[in-house]
């Protein structure tokens, strides 16, 4: 018999990789695959005899974290205490299922169980080629059962011994023999089966095509590793340029207060030295008197007491003289100076600037799950500015809630030559893109986030001249003049469904209800012309502004009228053209009186009490109470914000007329939410700006448009409990849900009554929302879901 060679390296390897079943960790006896492609043994190896002569502490049961099937661990531990498990041990008892041990994806079980399963004959065909060759640790081959694929020979049903399979059963995916279809205990009665041979090269095609699609994928792979790990370099020397500007910074610092300590002790120096150069000139002067005076008293003293007749009358005159002189002589008696020689640092400002000095900009946001929105990417007219708007998101899909994300904006036209654009970071994690075409033809719109394309970039646009673009008959506007004053583009009115409504605008929308609705026009009790404001009470009270009536008038929760007040005229305690309200703690009524120009206080019972802002207002819209007290009143003439105390002191102003983020065009309505921020539509801007209680700019968010978190002229806006903002939209005649942050969510579904030119909007204390109806001349409440 010729003597074999040692097994080559890559045989070892084929063994120890691909040959040993994960359950026993030993090489596979009968192998089985389950649908999920991982194989393991059908049942467990025998067990080694074990030696007469192997001492009994080897053979005690220990513990041992190897999961294996010899009696001693082939990791050289004392017998383990796990019995010898592979796939048919590994199954429960009259298991209907089995659970993969690798991937735990979860398969039904054969009718017969483990021994149904298929074989991997691709492993049992290749251990045979390599029981050819010695067994890699020096043991003698396993022997195995003689396969028929190995010999030459057809294969033989694992089910019914000796039975060749030359069947294919298409619903079970699997080879079978006759006896499987025809036997009296057959398992694919009623299967769809075909000859093995006819399905055999189809198979074979399929997996080739499979095969062929998955390398495919090794590029693109390869291309993705390449980018990870670049940008991952990238990152680690970022992180060292950031330490490095961290450190000069701070070096800086120490170098200028090191410099401010220096002048200072200077200054005190030459503080102190001025200081006692006075002093000591006034001293010199003072203790040259002292003497003069004493010298001149010792002399004439001596004279009176110890000189003669003719002594005393020869000095008389000379030393009255010099008395009087000294007696009239003035004499810097108080200090010409004082002692006072300070150091106040006032640190604690500079200790709070330090601790907040610096920031690590960065976001989670990633490119291939950012979306880009916005009629914008679709359409654009020459000469005109067009807008979409960035979303930005993680690699988990969810949103990205700050700004300072790194986006490029570019926009090529057909010539080649690049458009103007305009990024602006509302720093909540959506941004707004601003591009305008200086000629018709299709534009190609590119947006990258670190450099990587965002979701569908880059995009196709066609810009038009003004007079070729379509109307759609379904959004047919009209000019109409806005309350604040000024045109925008609104709704026609009275549709018979809401633009959102329809299957294109119902997208994820709340599904709430009309609950009431309260008013027609006229001028009685109930009724209503071009009413404004609305705000709701804890007592549950809806207070309205009935601007074209001059009043007020008060209902209960239910819709229930309670109370009107007010008459036209332009003394206190009138009204001329009420638009905003709001009820303070006190239940008290505070209402803006755009054309009076002052802000009305009533009582709750609607007696007025007093006025605030007469002088400095110009056209009051909106009025808030927030968590001080204070009253913040939109002036939509002024395009400025004003915060007063309950006793009429201005506390603060802020705001201009502009689009920059403290700039307003027309703005509208305002609410607070509970960290005291201050919600302000901005109307002929197309956004909702957020400050703080000191009137410093947060963010912003909104743009021009009719997709979901655009607006055509917000005006209402409220806040819920948990700190979701809600925005009537003017223009587009509905109302938009958005959370604290800006991004959009959802809109009240106001289908089963349609708005037209939504004013004013509150949240009543039982959790729904009314909003003031302006051009159907009612107020309605919705049911609202936080």
């Amino acid at each position: 018999m010729a003597r074999r060679e040692p097994a080559s390296p890559v045989v070892r390897q084929i063994d120890q990789q691909f040959l040993v079943c994960s359950i026993c960790l030993d090489r596979y006896r009968n192998p089985k695959v389950l649908p999920c492609l991982h194989t393991f043994c059908e049942s467990p190896p025998r067990p080694l005899p074990v030696p007469l002569s192997t001492p009994p502490s080897v053979l005690a049961p220990l513990s041992c974290v190897h999961t294996v099937h010899l009696s001693i661990c082939l990791a050289g531990c004392l017998p383990a205490t796990a019995p010898p498990q592979c796939l048919q041990n590994y199954i429960p008892a009259q298991s209907l299922s089995l659970s993969c041990p690798v991937c735990r994806q979860t398969s039904i079980l054969p009718e017969r169980g483990v021994p149904a399963l298929p074989n991997n004959f691709f492993i049992t065909n290749l251990m045979e080629v390599l029981q050819r060759d010695p067994d890699p640790r020096g043991a003698p081959p396993v022997p195995l059962p003689p396969l028929g694929a190995a010999t030459g020979q057809p294969l033989c049903c694992p089910n019914h011994e000796g039975k060749v399979m030359e069947f294919y059963c298409e619903t079970c995916e699997t080879a079978m023999c006759r006896e499987c279809t025809e036997g009296e205990r057959r398992e694919h009665r009623d299967h769809h089966t075909v000859p093995l041979r006819d399905v055999l090269e189809q198979h074979k095609a399929a997996l080739q095509h499979q095969l062929d699609a998955v390398r495919a994928r090794l590029p693109q792979l390869a291309a993705a590793v390449g980018l990870v790990a670049e940008i991952s370099r990238q990152l680690g020397q970022r992180r060292a340029e950031a330490e490095a500007e961290i450190g000069s910074s701070f070096e800086e610092l120490e170098v200028a207060l090191r410099q401010r300590r220096e002048v200072l002790l200077r200054d005190l120096e030459a503080t102190c030295a001025a200081k006692q150069q006075v002093l000591e000139a006034q001293l010199e002067v003072l203790r040259q008197g002292q003497e003069s005076i004493l010298s001149s008293c010792a002399f004439t003293e001596q004279a009176l007491h110890h000189g003669s007749a003719t002594e005393v009358l020869l000095v008389q005159k000379q030393m009255g003289e010099r008395l009087r002189e000294l007696a009239a002589r003035p004499f810097p008696e108080h200090p010409h100076e004082n002692a006072q020689l300070e150091f106040r640092a006032e640190p604690e400002g500079l200790r709070r600037s330090i601790q907040n000095l610096g920031s690590l900009l960065t976001t989670s946001a990633t490119a291939h799950t950012t979306v880009a929105t916005g009629e914008g990417l679709r359409q654009a007219v020459v000469g005109q500015p067009c807008s979409l708007s960035v979303t930005t998101k993680d690699k988990d899909g969810a949103l990205v809630r700050s700004g300072g994300a790194r986006l490029r904006f570019a926009v090529t036209g057909p010539d080649g030559a690049t458009a103007e654009t305009e990024v602006q970071d509302n720093r909540n994690g959506t941004y707004e893109l601003v591009y305008t075409p200086r000629a018709e033809g299709d534009f190609v719109l590119s947006i990258l986030l670190y450099g990587q394309p965002v979701r569908g970039s880059p995009f196709r646009a066609r810009a038009l001249r003004p007079g070729d673009v379509p109307p759609s008959p379904e959004e047919a506007k009209r000019r109409v003049k806005s309350p604040g004053g000024g045109h925008v583009r609104q709704k026609a009115l009275r549709r018979p469904a809401s633009m959102y409504g329809s299957a294109k605008r119902k997208e994820n929308p709340i599904e709430d209800e009309l609950i009431f609705r309260v008013g027609s026009r006229g001028r009685e009790k109930g009724e209503f012309t071009n009413l404004q404001g609305i705000s709701t009470s804890s007592a549950g009270r809806i207070v309205v502004a009935d601007s074209n009536n001059q009043c007020v008038q008060v209902f209960s929760n239910e819709g229930q009228f309670r109370l009107r007040f007010g008459v036209r005229g332009r003394s206190p305690g009138q009204l001329q053209r009420p638009t905003g309200v709001s009820v303070d703690t006190n239940g008290d009524i505070i209402v803006a009186d755009y054309d009076n120009r002052w802000v009305s206080v009533f009582s709750p019972e609607g007696k007025f009490k007093t006025k605030l802002g007469a002088g400095r207002l110009m056209g009051p819209k909106g009025v808030a109470v927030d968590r001080n007290g204070h009253i913040i009143v939109v002036d939509n003439k002024a395009c400025c914000v004003f915060i007063f105390q309950p006793n009429g002191k201005l506390v603060a102003r802020f705001g201009s007329r502009g689009t920059a983020e403290r700039q307003f065009a027309g703005p509208h309505f305002v609410a607070v939410n509970n960290k005291n921020e201050i919600v302000v539509t901005d109307f002929h801007n197309h956004s909702v700006k957020v400050y703080n209680a000191e009137g410093e700019f947060l963010f912003k968010f909104g743009s021009h448009g009719e997709g979901n978190g655009q607006f055509n002229a917000p005006t209402g806006v409220a806040v819920d409990s948990n700190g979701n903002i809600i925005v009537a939209d003017w223009g587009n005649s509905r109302i938009q849900v958005f959370d604290s942050a800006g991004s959009f969510l959802s809109y009240i579904n106001t289908a089963a009554d349609p708005l037209y030119g939504p004013q004013g909007l509150a949240l009543t204390s039982d959790g729904h929302v009314v909003v003031a109806d302006s051009g159907n001349h009612c107020f309605k409440a919705y049911r609202y879901l936080q």
